[in-house]
């Protein structure tokens, strides 16, 4: 198949999802074009049967703002024309799935065929698309698509109680590439970040206060006062980043933790960490908790949107209520003073990404999905 892809191309959850899943797509024999407005990051090396398309926003006096949606779906008219594109894949629903169901509307009208598939993965439905100057065009876009996922039963669940939809919305989860996110031998590393008996826990998020970055500062103060020696691993960058550096340095704690920014891969990070610790407080999935279960590390989560998906039944961590710092603390603790319970918990915690996440076992079903929707468009 040729397959359009539409994603943003920063570093963040559905743009890492989208840009992996063309990846694999086009490892498997299917030509792919990512169509956005910079290359995403995940694409730095020249990769065979995968193009991109940049869309460039002319720039007028008479636009305060650049109508990007309006780029957006010009460009996706002229690839679908020029590369005969089978079928358009739009992640996240604004502008995306809007600009896609109106480039298949305009193609039409030439007698051409481009069935859009638009998945939604958070933040789109949970926040942004709720937003009431944005809710009536989210509920048009999803009906509008031919085809509609959801990466949980959670993010489904939620967009039928917030919008007015009626389309179908196939539960697809999110996956990972288990050969890539798997534990390295990074001993030198280790050695640079902390001592030979210290244990490490790692955080990775955008530092969006929904986060909740500074409970786990907080969590992670009440284990050194429990006496464990420990440092903390902050991966990322956001807004709620300088708030969260003042919060250590408020509970004397500065020096055991360690602000590392934006990394990629995190897969080194991981393999020297020995808890994966997030309080969020709302995820659609969890992929940072994935990639670190992948790479065999126990995890404590929040009980909140698609992690108890993730997690329960995994036997690879806790889930603790959104805000109980006192049974996070004591899950944290359990994991990081029990070897034999943490050494159980990492063995899970990988075995069951590989049977549920793999990167084949999700793709194959995206490949049955769009051969579904193209033969209900050409019927």
């Amino acid at each position: 198949m040729r397959i359009g892809i539409t994603c943003y191309p920063v570093y963040g959850g559905s743009g890492v999802v989208a840009t992996e899943l063309g990846r694999a797509l086009a490892a498997r024999g299917h030509e792919i074009h990512f169509i956005a407005y910079s290359l995403p990051f995940r694409l730095s090396k020249v990769t065979e049967n995968i193009y991109f398309h940049e869309v460039s926003v002319n720039r007028y006096p008479l636009f305060d703002f650049p109508p990007y949606a309006l780029s957006l779906t010009s460009k996706m008219v002229d690839v679908a024309k020029h590369e005969a594109l089978d079928l358009l894949h739009v992640h996240y629903a604004i502008p995306h799935a809007t600009s896609a169901v109106l480039a298949r509307d305009i193609l039409e009208k030439e007698s051409r065929s481009l069935p859009v598939v638009t998945t939604l993965h958070g933040t789109d439905i949970t926040i942004v698309g709720q937003d009431a100057s944005y809710s009536p065009v989210v509920t048009y876009s999803i009906n509008a698509s031919d085809g509609v996922t959801a990466v949980s039963e959670f993010l489904r669940q939620e967009t039928y109680d917030a919008f007015d939809v009626e389309a179908p919305i196939k539960v697809i989860p999110n996956f990972i590439d288990t050969e890539h996110f798997r534990r390295l031998e990074k001993d030198h590393f280790r050695s640079v970040i902390c001592a030979p008996k210290q244990k490490v826990v790692v955080h990775v998020s955008n530092f969006r206060r929904v986060k909740n970055v500074s409970h786990v500062v907080e969590i992670f103060h009440r284990i050194l006062q429990e006496g464990l020696s420990a440092k903390l691993l902050l991966v990322g960058d956001g807004p709620d980043r300088s708030n969260v550096e003042q919060l250590t340095r408020d509970l004397g704690i500065q020096e055991a933790v360690r602000f590392l920014g934006k990394q990629d891969p995190v897969q080194e990070i991981l393999s020297i960490a020995d808890l994966f610790l997030l309080t969020s407080g709302s995820e659609s999935f969890g992929l940072a908790p994935l990639e670190a279960m992948a790479c065999g590390v126990p995890v404590v989560c929040s009980d909140v949107g698609g992690l108890p998906e993730l997690v329960q039944g995994s036997e690879a961590g806790y889930l603790c209520s959104l805000g109980d710092l006192d049974a996070f603390s004591k899950a944290c603790m359990k994991i990081l003073t029990d070897d034999s319970l943490h050494r159980k918990m990492a063995r899970h915690a990988r075995d069951y990404v590989i049977r549920h996440y793999d990167t084949h076992r999700i793709v194959v079903q995206y490949e049955e999905y769009y051969e579904e929707i193209i033969r209900k468009v050409t019927a």
